[in-house]
């Protein structure tokens, strides 16, 4: 039973996590790129999906080794 608690504590703090990140990115999509670019709005899960992929692209991978 506290496997079953954690894994659902889990889930409910990546759900969070997910809309405090992809928020920010939905509304600047939603508030510029309409007026400016002519695009259409995006949903939450799209706006997800766009953070998801820029984390992908751009994170950096390097690591910094110490003597």
């Amino acid at each position: 039973m506290k496997i079953l608690a954690g894994v659902g504590v889990f889930i409910l703090m990546f759900l969070i996590l997910a809309a405090l990140f992809s928020l920010p990115v939905m509304l600047l999509w939603d508030w510029l790129m309409p007026s400016i670019f002519g695009l259409r709005e995006i949903s939450w899960v799209e706006a997800w999906g766009l953070s998801f992929l820029s984390a992908l692209l751009f994170k950096s991978h390097t690591t910094i080794q110490s003597n």
